[in-house]
């Protein structure tokens, strides 16, 4: 990695000729497939944008200049372009290099994204901004002044906030570069009217020479005018085809080739000085470079290690064990075999939610939206309307996209739609930008609405099940990205009740009780037993956050015993908030101490080491236990509140 190795700034690519260039997109794509292979990361997003990257860090200067990122996990070429090659061996770890734009990293990241649809919108911010304080780009009165860009995929641009900020971006009256990265792919094949316009731009033969005639036309005139013509002469020639940008007030170029770096090179040059707003479309490959990622773009979107035997040409990907997404893909099947009033969506995550199976076998009731969480789940409601049983499979992360529709259109109606939200509570190594900390907080508001947890596969289809009877309203299952639990093996797994908890270990006159919400509970049940007898633990899965066993809870204040609640979420909001509500509510007496997410972000680093970091670990909960059955104050994040019996009335 000679070339790599020099590259400390993207100031040292200017010193460079096209065939070392060249030579850097070999070495950057090697050094991404060795680090994601040991690691895993995202792995063809990069791999297609290697060039692009380099062009664009080679015409601008971004530690002047503006660059907005959609998504981000396209970032690792520009982050190793812009001296953090040192940071790679610890890929989405916390001592090294986030996995996503990361400005504690650097000043080339302007923001923490993991979302799409934000570049247009965040960029046309600081277009305005720099602006108002006079520091924008003008070829004739400020030449030195700042250029806004913004890096957007083909199924990112379709989404609702993108629309919109390419509504406002046609306003401006300034420098404003979006590039569209038009792969032909969302982490699986992006969905839509607009998906299928971008295919026929890509097939249509009047486009096979798009690259050379905009050469052409840009060489032709000087000055701002440049792309105008260019623009208006390919358009003519084309007869109507990539013109759907201008109904935007954006001017459009291309498609041309994302992989093509000298010419790459040549068009930026060419557009860096219009002075009004622009969109370059780079048609590139996903996967570029990589065989069997170019073959399978969605399996290698975001891997975990593998390897790879170049004789046999297979790839083997380490498997950490049957995960929750595969469970629940596989409890929709059944569930949707036995009764066909069931439909099911996905907003383009259908192989990251399982919903991949249940399209395959369900493709007249199962859909894959694309990037647009807010109309996937406004159309459940018009599903749940028209007397289907609708389920949405989302990222806890991105439910919050949706939380407006999950209000008004959902728990405002009483409809009974059935939100499954994945990578609920820490994510590991995609870091704070996709943590699911605050969906149980966000939906205990809305009145109506129950909010369950799964803790193993068992648990997690008989809160299916409990959801697809239930018809009064809103409801939520949350589990998380991790391997299902056998810890319970063996044993029967009682069918939910509403606002029923479950005892998993009980004892006559316990020293602490612990309420759990979710897979931290059983990380609770084998801390109790490793205690055992030195501290006598009784352990409840709660099953329910909305509503709370109100039942139980009575019971545990006749006892006088401590409590522990114990949660895969934030602290403020979550299960432990709700029972402390509860319990003041009931005017009972409880000294509770809540586990859960403190009110920090949390950085990228392995599941196992967030939990550790949280104490809400095995070894941590073992020692909480303890601490607290002998009166001991918690360490922090631990919360402890005391909430006291009400008063009887006179």
């Amino acid at each position: 990695m000679a070339i790599l190795e020099r590259i400390t700034s993207p100031a040292d690519l200017r010193s460079l000729s096209m065939d070392d260039l060249i030579a850097l997109t070999s070495e950057i794509r090697a050094a991404i497939v060795g680090q994601v292979s040991q690691s895993g990361g995202h792995l063809a997003p990069n791999l297609g944008v290697v060039e692009l990257t380099i062009a664009l860090h080679y015409v601008f200067d971004f530690a002047h200049d503006r660059l907005l990122f959609d998504v981000g996990h396209q970032c690792y070429p520009h982050k190793l372009l812009t001296g953090r090659l040192n940071m790679l061996s610890g890929l989405r770890t916390r001592s090294g290099m986030a996995g996503f734009p990361e400005p504690r990293e650097s000043a080339y990241d302007l923001f923490a994204v993991g979302h799409a649809g934000t570049a247009i919108s965040t960029a046309v911010g600081m277009a305005r901004g720099d602006a108002l304080n006079n520091e924008a780009f003008d070829p004739k009165t400020n030449a030195e002044g700042r250029r806004v860009v913004s890096l957007v995929g083909d199924a990112s641009i379709v989404n609702g906030v993108a629309m919109e900020g390419l509504n406002n971006a046609g306003t401006l009256k300034r420098q404003f570069l979006v590039v569209l990265n038009d792969n032909g792919m969302s982490i699986g094949k992006p969905q839509g009217a607009v998906a299928q316009y971008f295919d026929r731009v890509r097939v249509n033969p009047m486009y096979s020479s798009a690259k050379n005639r905009a050469k052409i036309a840009l060489a032709s005139v000087p000055g701002g005018g440049v792309v105008r013509g260019a623009y208006h002469r390919m358009t003519e020639a084309l007869k109507g085809g990539n013109t759907w940008f201008e109904h935007f007030g954006l001017v459009t170029i291309g498609p041309i080739d994302g992989h093509d770096l000298p010419e790459l090179i040549e068009v930026l040059t060419q557009v860096k000085d219009v002075d009004h707003p622009l969109l370059l479309h780079v048609k590139t490959t996903k996967g570029k470079g990589l065989e069997y990622a170019e073959k399978d773009a969605t399996t290698f979107h975001s891997p975990a290690a593998h390897t790879y035997d170049p004789d046999s040409c297979r790839v083997e990907i380490r498997n950490g064990g049957r995960s929750f997404t595969s469970a629940f893909g596989d409890a929709m099947c059944d569930l949707m075999e036995r009764d066909e009033r069931i439909v099911a969506c996905t907003a383009a995550m259908a192989g990251g939610t399982g919903i991949d199976k249940v399209i395959e076998d369900f493709p007249q009731r199962a859909f894959d939206t694309g990037i647009c969480e807010s109309h996937a789940m406004d159309m459940m409601a018009g599903l749940a309307k028209t007397g289907f049983k609708p389920f949405f499979a989302v990222y806890s992360t991105f439910l919050q996209r949706a939380f407006d529709q999950a209000f008004q259109e959902i728990a405002l109606q009483g409809l009974p739609v059935r939100l499954c939200l994945d990578r609920a509570g820490l994510v590991g190594g995609d870091g704070a930008v996709h943590h699911g900390f605050c969906d149980v907080a966000l939906l205990r508001t809305l009145p109506g609405a129950v909010i369950t947890a799964a803790i193993d596969e068992l648990s997690l289809r008989a809160a299916l099940d409990f959801m697809c009877a239930y018809d009064a309203g809103l409801s939520a299952v949350r589990y998380p990205r991790d391997a299902v639990s056998d810890a319970l093996a063996g044993k029967t797994c009682p069918a939910f009740e509403l606002g029923r908890a479950r005892p998993l270990l009980e004892h006559d006159a316990p020293d602490v009780i612990v309420l759990g919400f979710g897979t931290p509970t059983l990380s609770a049940l084998e801390a109790a037993i490793q205690v055992d007898p030195e501290v006598r633990t009784s352990v409840y899965d709660a099953r329910f956050a909305k509503p709370i066993d109100t039942a139980l809870l009575r019971t545990i204040a006749a006892l006088d015993v401590p409590v522990i609640t114990i949660e895969d979420h934030g602290i403020q909001g979550g299960f432990g908030s709700a029972v402390l509500e509860a319990a003041a509510d009931l005017g009972v007496a409880l000294t509770v101490t809540r586990l859960g997410l403190p009110d920090s972000w949390i950085a990228q680093d392995s599941r196992s080491a967030q939990l550790k970091e949280v104490g809400i670990d095995t070894a941590s909960i073992a020692r909480m236990l303890i601490r607290v059955a002998s009166g001991q104050q918690p360490e922090t994040p631990a919360v402890t509140t005391v909430v006291r019996a009400r008063e009887p009335q006179a």
